[in-house]
């Protein structure tokens, strides 16, 4: 029986770790670096203008959880990174980034703006913070540290969207998706001005 189980686990999940290689990635406007650090394998992302992606060669994004470990940087306005899904093209996909420079902010408004869904092109950030002000970006609590790794759990369940930072049983933000293109590209996601990192990335459909 515990072998059985075993079985029906894996086959329901895909884990990415050692093997990891820049052939695995179609990239966008970015160019993708593989290092090891302390026994992990950490995909990278260079700074450059313009957002970038890391579309991962042969993976699908559909219901179901999607696990990763992430670190940007304190630096204002320098450091967007998330995760783009149900991607048809470079520039038609939905994601959910953060902004690490708005965690530890003093400034109220600055607080509310830490992690973003967004649906290019149609919903970019600035329509929706102007058409529904504080519904697709909320703060991040409790506060993860900027400079450092946090851990993400993207919940997909049909059109709802909930993510989850550091273990928290509460989501940071649970949102009901605004498209639905079909698309099921997954890739590293970063903004304008912005490099990136990521580890340990777990993909689990649901059935």
């Amino acid at each position: 029986m515990k072998i059985l189980f075993i079985v029906i686990l894996f086959s329901s999940a895909t884990a990415f770790g050692q093997q990891r290689t820049p052939e695995m990635f179609k990239t966008f406007n970015r160019t993708v670096s593989i290092v090891n650090e302390e026994g992990s394998a950490v995909v990278k992302l260079n700074e450059a203008e313009g957002p970038g992606i890391a579309w991962i060669k042969g993976e699908q994004s559909k219901d179901g959880v999607i696990e990763f470990d992430i670190k940007g940087r304190d630096l204002l306005q320098q450091s967007f990174v998330g995760l783009a899904f149900h991607g048809i093209n470079d520039t038609t996909y939905e994601a959910v980034y953060f902004r690490p420079f708005n965690f530890k902010t003093t400034d109220p408004v600055r607080k509310l703006h830490a992690v973003q869904y967004i649906a290019n092109p149609q919903f970019d950030w600035p329509k929706l913070r102007a058409d529904f002000p504080n519904q697709y970006e909320k703060p991040v609590i409790p506060i993860p540290d900027p400079n450092k790794w946090f851990h993400v759990r993207l919940e997909i369940k049909g059109r709802k969207i909930s993510v989850f930072v550091n273990g928290n049983t509460l989501p940071a933000l649970a949102i009901e998706r605004l498209v639905d293109s079909g698309g099921q590209m997954i890739g590293y996601w970063v903004g304008n001005g912005s490099a990136g990192n990521w580890k340990n990335l777990n993909i689990t459909a649901i059935k």
